[in-house]
């Protein structure tokens, strides 16, 4: 077994050592329990919740995982493996950069388990990888004024103040989940750039279910959009599709892949020998860069947003 140790999540989005992790009074207990009925602990692991944005919190883990090596060596357990956890960041302008978090990691591992130690290190890097490789368009099904109640702004302004409404076809029990469990602020993207002249609304996007949580953003500052316009968020490979397909029971999403001619390009060079590639020239292209040889595609082109290309 590996023992799941607390860490300080306290600056975190999502604080997992509120269920998950033992206290470093407890895990000689646990240690010496696990000995007494025969049960071999061979490593420690951690997790310093999501969003994290303090790289120490790392390395306080990394140290107190030290403690309980050599806790576990004094009852006899071999230990050999060290589960850093997951939720490093997969995004440009995150709070804390990825290398960041690495140099304060590696720079932990080198004083407390350095190379050679004989202890495998492990991480999952699956919000790393994937947070930027998809991005979502949905479109809005529905809107609404509301009008909202403030005294006095009438006589002030000529008009009662209102507030726009929007309904999309995914909402929090789907793949806008991460509201919920990862107190993320979704940020739409137009598809169609407006206006300078155009007046902005403050806007919020609801989902399809019809209750007072399903609320993806509120709070934005948008120019009149109409039922049908696409709203386009980057940055949704995490706990998305895969979470939605759960809580809603169906995964509803396509997914369509895309990639730049020079991506496509390049890839062909490594995957067609020469003579392929000049009969590659008369072929129908793939949907894959639908968006720029639109007039050669075999099918019509599919909606991709601007911002994958």
């Amino acid at each position: 077994m590996v023992l799941c140790i607390a860490t300080n999540d306290s600056h975190s989005l999502s604080h997992l050592s509120l269920n998950f992790g033992a206290s470093l009074k407890s895990c000689r207990h646990l240690l010496q329990n696990a000995k007494k009925s025969h049960v071999d602990v061979v490593g420690v692991s951690f997790h310093v919740g999501s969003g994290c944005p303090d790289p120490q919190a790392y390395a306080q883990s990394i140290a107190d995982a030290r403690l309980v090596f050599e806790m576990g060596a004094e009852l006899g357990h071999r230990m050999h493996i060290l589960d850093l956890g997951g939720s490093f960041p997969g995004v440009e302008g995150a709070k804390v950069r990825f290398e960041e978090i690495a140099s304060v990691i590696n720079s932990a591992l080198d004083l407390y388990f350095p190379e050679g130690c004989g202890v495998d290190i492990l991480a999952k890097l699956g919000r790393y990888y994937v947070t930027s490789a998809f991005t979502l368009a949905v479109s809005i099904t529905a809107k609404k004024e509301v009008l909202l109640d403030q005294p006095g702004r009438e006589e002030e302004t000529g008009s009662a103040p209102k507030t726009m409404a929007y309904h999309l076809d995914e909402g929090v029990y789907g793949i806008f989940n991460s509201v919920l469990f990862d107190n993320t602020c979704p940020a739409p993207v137009l598809q169609k750039k407006p206006s300078t002249e155009q007046p902005l609304h403050s806007s919020s996007l609801w989902g399809p279910v019809v209750d007072g949580c399903d609320c993806v953003a509120e709070g934005l500052w948008l120019p009149q959009l109409h039922v049908g316009d696409w709203l386009v968020f980057e940055n949704m490979g995490a706990y998305t599709v895969g979470m939605g397909s759960f809580l809603g029971g169906t995964q509803t999403c396509r997914v369509t892949y895309a990639m730049s001619r020079v991506a496509w390009e390049a890839l062909r060079e490594q995957l067609l020998p020469p003579e392929q590639d000049e009969d590659a020239e008369g072929v129908c292209k793939p949907l894959s860069c639908g968006w720029e040889i639109t007039d050669t595609l075999c099918v019509g082109p599919v909606f991709t947003p601007a911002s994958i290309m």
